[in-house]
């Protein structure tokens, strides 16, 4: 019987999973070598959406190159060596970080052929990684083809594109236009779609110029190819000995659960939420500092403090939060997971928000918990941490926690950006693992605001960047009925119920708010998370949803 694409798709995420575990456990391998190629050909048949063009054999993949190059540390395209590392110490050491915006963790340039990459996320992040770094590769080797003839000889656009980067590297002019003209030949692309990419690449606060990263790239597979001078990717021994291990998630909770202790807060009712640092804050704080009738809605307020205006009150807000319950936990643990503490019982005034009184005994008012995004199976591990009793010396004490709120950014498959997602189960990708739950947020409290809401299953994947569209048609259409993916909902879940159900640490019948905003729809084309940041799209749901989980928990 022959197969669907839809499960060609599920069977190369498989493919591709059980060799990067194998290469994982091995500890080394050569992107170009047998188990290298292993990978290629599993992505090349998967072709994700979010890396474009990567099964045309001429044409580079631009925005999903500029995704993963935001992702991963400035000039490791310049790096024959990549070794992902544990934290090992070298944050003591003299080596200056590398830290890349949209995913920050701590890299080191050792030399100009080593990179060190520090994994701290555990397995999600290492398999993300590496997705990104099979995809460079297949790229690499395509800039090679182009810049060579049918005899293997070195053309005119490759000498240009070099005398190119070596005036850009000494500070030199050159005509933007013309080196644009010879670059779009090395990789496939119109003239007019290589300037745009060109002026998309320089307005990166991360990425090196798109003439460095193609020459780089391309020089590296030359040298492999015609030099013998192969690329590889290693693993630490103490890497592989920690993954799995709860080592970040360990410390990441107690410090958490310390600082509860040492402000006297662990008898108090706690409410946990993940979400981002600054809608929480601004939400309750805002509330406490402003006057609402010098604005006309809850937009207007979120504007004004979300905005980068004249006279924006996030400053003030922050500086009143922490006099009066705020307490602010940068992460220290490697988790780079923030957290933050709100102790309602310092509020001046008796509402949380409009309409949401607060006990009158203080010794019950709540306590949040706010805890920055996790990243895919790193949320399992720090929720199942956080969620356990607080042990010190000779004494254990339970945390008497009343809800678990998980707000997320998600791709969705109806709607657009910004819309919203209210999930019932999350159907775990790849596994037999289903989670039906209650969830206290319904389609209807989130109705009438002008977002499209969509209610059912959500899909929990491996990887955002090792969806296609088959795999999300099939979840779609069929009697899965899902309305969008993301990568930690069903690591939440198992931790909320082993906690509640299992081990009886929390109380069984903990209410659990989960509510998702689109931050792309990978479905369609020119909207998946490729094609940029959600700015100021993003901020309206983040504020809708957070008043929301505020106005729940008390209703």
């Amino acid at each position: 019987m022959k197969r669907t694409r839809a499960q060609e798709s599920r069977a190369a995420i498989e493919r591709l999973y059980i060799t990067m575990r194998h290469l994982f456990t091995r500890g080394v391998y050569k992107p170009n070598g047998i188990s290298g190629e292993g990978l290629v050909e599993a992505l090349r048949i998967l072709s994700p959406e979010i890396y474009g063009t990567i099964t045309d054999p001429e044409k580079v993949e631009l925005d999903g190159l500029l995704y993963v190059m935001e992702r991963l540390p400035r000039g490791i395209e310049e790096c024959r060596y990549v070794r992902l590392i544990s934290r090992e110490g070298y944050e003591s050491s003299k080596l200056t970080p590398i830290i890349p915006p949209k995913r920050k963790r701590n890299c080191y340039r050792l030399d100009e052929h080593i990179m060190y990459v520090e994994m701290t996320r555990g397995r999600s992040d290492i398999y993300d990684i590496l997705t990104h770094l099979t995809f460079l590769n297949i790229e690499s080797n395509k800039i090679f083809q182009n810049s060579t003839d049918a005899k293997g000889k070195i053309n005119t656009n490759w000498r240009m594109l070099e005398e190119i980067v070596t005036k850009e590297q000494n500070g030199e002019d050159f005509n933007k236009e013309a080196a644009s003209a010879y670059l779009s030949h090395l990789i496939g692309r119109t003239f007019e779609e290589t300037l745009f990419a060109v002026d998309k690449f320089k307005r990166s606060s991360n990425s090196n110029s798109l003439f460095s990263i193609i020459y780089h790239l391309g020089k590296l597979a030359f040298e492999e190819s015609v030099q013998g001078m192969d690329r590889e990717i290693s693993f630490s021994a103490t890497l592989r000995e920690r993954v799995g291990h709860h080592v970040y998630g360990e410390l990441w909770a107690k410090r958490i659960k310390a600082t509860l202790d040492q402000k006297d807060l662990l008898k108090r009712p706690i409410h946990i939420i993940s979400a981002n640092l600054h809608s929480v804050l601004n939400t309750i704080y805002g509330f406490q500092l402003l006057d609402l009738k010098d604005y006309q809605s809850l937009e207007d307020v979120v504007m004004d403090i979300s905005t980068n205006t004249k006279g924006n009150q996030g400053k003030a807000i922050e500086d009143y939060a922490l006099e009066h319950g705020f307490i602010n936990l940068p992460d220290e643990s490697g988790t780079n997971i923030g957290a933050q503490i709100i102790d309602t019982a310092l509020l001046e005034k008796d509402e949380l928000i409009p309409g949401v009184i607060l006990p009158k005994d203080k010794s019950k008012r709540p306590v949040f918990v706010v805890m920055d995004y996790a990243f895919g199976e790193q949320a399992y591990e720090c929720f199942d941490e956080l969620l356990k009793p607080y042990h010190r010396e000779e004494k254990t004490s339970p945390l008497d926690i009343i809800s678990t709120s998980i707000m997320g950014k998600a791709g969705i498959l109806y709607g657009g950006k910004g819309d919203l997602m209210i999930p019932n189960s999350h159907v775990f990708e790849g596994t037999a693992d289903n989670y039906p739950f209650k969830n206290e947020f319904k389609k209807s409290d989130f109705e009438g605001y002008g977002l499209g809401v969509y209610s059912g299953s959500m899909v929990t994947v491996l990887g955002t960047s090792l969806q296609n569209k088959d795999i999300l048609t099939y979840f779609m259409e069929s009697s899965w009925h899902a309305v969008g993916l993301e990568m930690e909902g069903a690591h939440y879940q198992k931790a909320i119920q082993s906690a509640s159900k299992i081990r009886r640490s929390i109380r069984s019948n903990v209410k659990v708010l989960y509510a998702y905003y689109a931050s792309d729809n990978p479905l369609e084309t020119g909207s998946t998370l490729a094609s940029g940041a959600l700015g100021m799209e993003g901020v309206r749901p983040t504020y809708l949803i957070t008043y929301k989980i505020l106005e729940k928990l008390f209703s």
